[in-house]
Order: structure tokens, then sequence, then C-alpha cells
């Protein structure tokens, strides 16, 4: 029996969590691998990025080198349910849903954070480049990752004070660069392992093609509506299009087209220049303050609406229905339902939520 804290560590067999892990064996923490096996459309499970025979064996490989135990839990239906179920549904309901987002929130940090614990772990831990620091009231906040070019906290805006008490980030002061020289220096052969930022359950196809096996209410092709009004085309179908999508529209034009609007009560989609598709005002639901305080009064913050975004500057103002109104500084062209919204201060992440239509 060890006196040593327990703590499972999330394998995926990439270098990020195979270093993670082994700076926790360093670190004299009580190391446990595990491994989510994800789901995957039958007859497609070799093409999952996340959790297909090569990358389980090359976290498996890794465990072993660093005599830690290993094991590969079933999430599948929990995955299909919360994370596809959710992608699915977005884009029926014509916005552009992150899969990331409802994994960590829903799958990483709720299913698997609950099997650490059942494990009799004291922390779930995983390669994502992002900080938590604690401070002298036991209050916990997140901070962007010290390689800005690799920072995850965007995707983990939805932490709460319980998970993130329960969570340790060991990469979170080093670079990229020093997480590969890391694993070299371990003698981890994922060193060199070549990342992927596809959507794990697709495979090698489109998202479009995806949902045209996945579902059988997808909407017959209808028109593609000028700003002005005018028709100018035909869609295949307005869960195949995202705002602010420019090519694959098949729409000659004098200039770019961009998505502007989808119109799902007319199966219309509006199509419109870059400056028409620019936006400064929007509203976000399903919102999570990290500090667990709902502001009552508007503050200035600066928000980041896609995962690689700038951020940028803009004024929060508490809405009587819970929702939050976001109004730019600036028209920003990349503002879309689904994605999050997410507020910083400085390095501090405070919350956030989810852009509405």
């Amino acid at each position: 029996m060890t006196n040593r804290p327990r703590i499972v560590i999330a394998l995926s067999g990439g270098v990020d969590s195979a270093v993670a892990a082994a700076l926790l064996v360093e670190q004299g923490y009580d190391v446990i691998g595990m491994m989510l096996r994800l789901w995957s459309e039958p007859g497609q499970e070799m093409d999952n990025r996340c959790c297909n025979p090569d990358s389980i064996s090359s976290a498996r490989m890794a465990a072993n080198l660093l005599d830690i135990p290993f094991y590969v839990l079933d999430s599948k239906n929990e995955f299909r349910r919360q994370v596809v179920g959710n992608f699915i549904d977005g884009y029926t309901r014509g916005i552009t849903p992150n899969p990331c987002l409802v994994c960590n929130k829903k799958i990483r940090w709720g299913f698997l954070l609950e099997k650490a614990l059942q494990a009799g772990a004291d922390y779930l831990a995983t390669g994502h480049y992002a900080r938590i620091v604690k401070n002298d009231h036991d209050e916990y906040s997140l901070l962007r990752g010290c390689d800005r070019t690799k920072d995850q906290s965007y995707v983990l805006h939805s932490l709460s004070q319980a998970q993130l008490s329960k969570t340790k980030l060991p990469l979170g002061e080093l670079t990229k660069g020093q997480v590969r020289e890391l694993a070299f220096n371990y003698n981890l052969p994922v060193f060199d392992r070549k990342e992927s930022q596809d959507l794990c359950f697709l495979g090698n196809d489109s998202y479009q093609t995806f949902l045209t096996r996945q579902t059988s209410y997808v909407k017959k092709s209808g028109p593609f509506i000028s700003y002005d009004g005018e028709k100018i085309g035909e869609h295949q179908g307005f869960e195949f299009y995202t705002i602010g999508q420019r090519k694959g529209l098949g729409i000659s034009a004098s200039s770019p087209l961009y998505v502007i609007e989808k119109n799902i009560s007319t199966n219309s989609i509006i199509l419109g220049s870059r400056d028409q598709l620019a936006r400064k005002e929007f509203t976000i639901a399903e919102i999570n303050w990290i500090n667990g305080l709902e502001p009552r009064t508007i503050f200035k913050s600066s928000v980041q609406t896609r995962y690689r975004a700038k951020t940028k500057t803009c004024f929060v103002k508490p809405l009587p229905s819970g929702d939050i109104q976001v109004t730019l500084q600036d028209h920003i062209p990349d503002i879309t339902p689904g994605q999050a919204a997410v507020f910083y201060d400085k390095d501090i992440c405070l919350g956030g939520g989810i852009i509405q239509i």
C-alpha cells in the first residue's frame, strides 16, 4: 500500500500525454494510465484518430516503458450519445458545434474523471497545454499555457472548481519543443509522432459525408439568397454549410461570397461579402464561470471566439435570462453559432459559453 498520491493520466498514444505521464512518475505520483475507447462507425475503427489500434499500442508501449499500469476503458456508448449525438443535432439545427468542447466536459471530466475517482485516484491528469493555480483561499484559476501557440485553455473553459481541484496539467509550463525533447530524453518512441487536428470520429471523411450516412432527415436542397434578397443559386442542404464558409459554395461571383446566415424555416442560406459577415454583438448561453460566481454588472474583458482566434476587446453584459450579451470593440467575421466564446483577463481564463443563433 502506497502513501503517494494516486493520479490517473489520460493516455492517447501521442507525445503530450506520454510526457505528462513521465513527468508525473518523476514527481513521485502513483500513476495509472487510462485510455478511452471512443465510438467509431462500424467498419471505420481503424480510422479513429484517438483510439485506433496504433494509438492504443503506442499508449501501452509508453506505459510499459514508464512501468505504470495501463487500462483501456470502453466509453463508446457514452461518447456516441454525448458527443456524436450533440454534433449531429447541432448541424441539423443549423449551428456549427465543437465536439471537442463536449468531449472535454462530458467524457474526460465526466466519464473518465468518475472512473479515476472510483479507482481510488486523487487526481486526473491530461496532456493539455494550460495551467491551474490555487490561491490561499483554495480557489482555483485556469490560465493559458506558457506556449501560446499550443494553449488549450479555450477548450477547458467549462471546468468547475470541483473539477479543477481534481486535475493536474503537467505540460502547462512547457513549450511543444520542450515536450518533444523530453520525450526523446525519456526514450519514449512517440517523440516524433505527428499530431492530428481533425475530429476523431470522422475518420478520413468530411463532416458532410458523415452526416449523410448518419442522418435520415437531412434537408433537401434550397436557395442561396444574396444579402440583398436575390436568389443566386442552389445549396445541397443547410447542414452542409457553416457560418463564414467561403469555399465549396459552387457560386460564381465577381468577389468572394461567404455564408452569412442560415434560415432553417425557409431552408435558405444567405450569402454576402466579408464585411457583411462581420458582427459586433452576439449572445451566449450555457455559460460557465470558472470562479463559480455569476457577474451582475457589465464589465470589460477579452473574448476568443474560435480555438485559434486572437482575443478581441469586448464588453460583457449579464441578461435577465441568464445569458450574456457580448459587444465587441470592433466588428469581426468569425462569430459562429455553436462555437464557444471564452473570456480572458490577460492569461486568466474567466469562463465562457456557446454562441447563439
